[in-house]
């Protein structure tokens, strides 16, 4: 069986030193779409050194390498094809300020393995420390096609949940470039379903997809810049579940909802393709500026 869950879970959490710098962080940046129009004050923030804030999503490719969905793959006891696996979903708690350059300690580790019965889905948890203290925790959900029936624990239901019935209270659009997951990958993810049309189509896709967590950085962008006032300190809790795939070049549908006070939910559909979801169950909780 390809995936062992007992020796998975069983597995010691590997440590690493990951560190970073300005130019990381404005790389990610231009990679989710900021900078667009390139004067603009508010566009500044993300790509000025002598003005740069920390969109929290950073922390997904912070120090550079692969990506949790990734390296979920090289725990012991789990052997899979890469090309049947899926990112399910993304959370990230925001501890403090991401800073614009820093050194920190990284300790993965897969918290669940849940038995779909056509298939996996490994929980990856990273808890990440810096000098001062707990930064970020992170967990990727990976979904793997046709690895499941050992007859384990089935887990939360998969589904993604209907958005809000009523209007949203902000519609915002958002353009996708060609080359966007060309300069995204750049930060980290060289997964070749991002670029390489022969691994797409082998995994299903008729062309490239976008990653999944360029549309969660560009999203949570979108959030911070129409109800947190552009103020990315605000954020404290970021989750979302990946509903479906988006394209270089298409246009993302973000749509708002002010659930209460310090909570917002957002649906994001590809407006090309009559709306298609992308990403669902997608949830921002924020507190006041640190």
């Amino acid at each position: 069986m390809p995936i062992d869950a007992a020796r998975a879970l069983a597995a010691a959490p590997p440590v690493r030193e990951i560190a970073w710098d300005h130019k990381d962080v404005q790389l990610y940046h231009l990679g989710i779409g900021a900078g667009t129009p390139a004067t603009d004050p508010l566009e500044l923030r993300y790509t000025l050194e002598s003005r740069l804030r920390v969109l929290p999503a950073f922390a997904t490719v912070a120090g550079g390498g692969a990506p949790g969905v990734i390296r979920a793959l090289s725990v012991p006891g789990v052997d899979v094809d890469l090309a049947r696996v899926l990112h399910g979903g993304q959370s990230l708690r925001v501890h403090r300020p991401l800073p614009s350059a820093g050194r920190a300690t990284a300790a993965s580790r897969l918290a669940a393995v849940y038995d779909k019965g056509t298939a996996a889905v490994l929980v990856l948890r990273t808890e990440v420390t810096g000098a001062e203290g707990p930064l970020w925790t992170e967990e990727a959900e990976v979904f793997v096609r046709g690895e499941g029936g050992w007859g384990g624990e089935r887990g939360p239901s998969g589904r993604p949940a209907p958005p809000p019935a009523e209007e949203p209270d902000l519609v915002v659009e958002r353009p996708l470039r060609e080359d966007q997951a060309l300069l995204y990958r750049l930060s980290g993810d060289l997964n070749p379903l991002h670029a390489d049309p022969e691994f797409a189509a082998r995994a299903g896709f008729a062309r490239p997809v976008l990653h999944g967590l360029c549309t969660y950085g560009s999203t949570l962008k979108t959030v911070v810049d129409t109800v947190l006032d552009g103020d990315v300190t605000r954020v404290r809790e970021y989750r979302t579940r990946f509903a479906g795939v988006a394209y270089p070049g298409e246009t993302l549908r973000v749509r708002v909802w002010r659930a209460d006070e310090g909570l917002v939910r957002v649906a994001v559909g590809a407006v090309e393709r009559d709306d298609a979801p992308v990403l669902a169950d997608t949830v921002v909780r924020y507190g006041p500026a640190t």
